[in-house]
């Protein structure tokens, strides 16, 4: 019997949205900034299985369209629209990833604990650390991030409390 659950460790990197032509083509929605994530070869897993990316490409729209190896025709596609997708985590040394971040105190210059991360909010300019006081830390000032802790080298007054008000 398949299971259901991605494999231990394995992230949430999009959703399978509708088929595209008849030969079992779909379009995919990746809510990562990874879009190697659809290269030739690499495995997804969803609907209770995993599936190997045969072939990738954007539309004129720009949106991806994934040819999974697993999926022979328009049926079987039709069969995975809206499925959650999970990929392994990537080793990449200088990514930042969200799940690596959510739960860990964020430590400033200074050496003062903030508060820990909250949440990441995603932001035009660069995405935010959302502290447990509703701080906000863009990510361009996280120096390092280790297994205990996350280090920023923020500029004065970001703490200051008038300013996280809106005050003068």
């Amino acid at each position: 019997m398949a299971t259901t659950t991605p494999p231990e460790g394995w992230l949430s990197v999009g959703h399978i949205r509708r088929p595209h032509g008849l030969r079992g083509d779909l379009y995919v929605q990746l809510t990562t900034n990874r879009s190697d994530r659809l290269d030739p070869g690499s495995e997804l897993f969803g609907a209770g299985r995993t599936f190997t990316v045969e072939s990738s490409r954007r539309s004129g729209k720009g949106r991806l369209i994934a040819k999974f190896a697993e999926v022979a025709d328009r049926t079987e596609a039709e069969r995975l629209v809206n499925t959650e997708v999970f990929a392994a985590p990537i080793d990449d040394p200088d990514a930042l990833w969200v799940h690596d971040l959510i739960g860990k105190p964020v430590i400033d210059q200074t050496g003062t604990d903030r508060g820990a991360c909250a949440s990441v909010v995603d932001n035009p300019a660069a995405p935010l650390l959302e502290l447990t006081d509703g701080s906000l830390v863009p990510t361009n000032f996280v120096t390092s991030v280790d297994a205990e802790q996350i280090h920023v080298d923020v500029p004065e007054g970001l703490f200051d409390p008038d300013l996280r008000q809106g005050g003068a």
